[in-house]
């Protein structure tokens, strides 16, 4: 478990989540962390010119 920790930490943010969901027993969170984590990510994505085009059309 710790070696597990310890390789987690270096991942960062990313790894404390994991660690956070996988100590607490959350993980129904985890569906809501990636649609927020795709949600940003177009959004994101969305402002270049060159791609917006693209983004729109899936919605």
């Amino acid at each position: 478990m710790r070696l597990l920790r310890v390789a987690l930490r270096r991942l960062g943010i990313a790894g404390e989540l994991f660690f956070f969901f996988a100590t607490g027993k959350r993980w129904w969170m985890l569906p809501v962390m990636a649609v927020l984590f795709v949600s940003g990510a177009l959004l994101i994505l969305a402002q270049s010119s060159a791609i917006a085009p693209f983004i729109y059309t899936l919605f």
